[in-house]
């Protein structure tokens, strides 16, 4: 019996695991996969940077209707665009992540 509950607890868990996906870290942000890859679609507009009354420069693409909700916090960052810059690459080969060949990438 004690056998069968251990079994079930560590399926439960790695179904958890499974079911979260591959996951994006860069610094304290934290994005999915899914979520990352939709930036291919929207590279064309990165130029040019909007200033938003006195403050940081900020990416064209984070007021695209496209653009992911997840990935907005981003966009109140002073380094906005070096984030973006590195999701960017993710999202160019979104396979390698899903491999974790990127540091950055977990959950695989």
């Amino acid at each position: 019996m004690d056998t069968f509950l251990l079994s079930a607890l560590c399926l439960l868990a790695t179904w958890a695991v499974l079911a979260e996906g591959v996951t994006v870290q860069d610094g304290k942000f934290s994005f999915p996969l899914e979520s990352v890859k939709k930036l291919k679609d929207l590279q064309e507009l990165q130029e040019p940077h909007t200033r938003k009354s006195g403050g940081p420069a900020v990416p064209q693409v984070c007021s695209h209707q496209k653009f992911p909700e997840e990935l907005k916090p981003v966009c109140k960052e002073t380094n906005a665009r070096e984030i973006l810059h590195r999701l960017e690459a993710i999202a160019e080969d979104p396979s390698s992540c899903e491999i974790c060949a990127f540091a950055a990438c977990a959950g695989c």
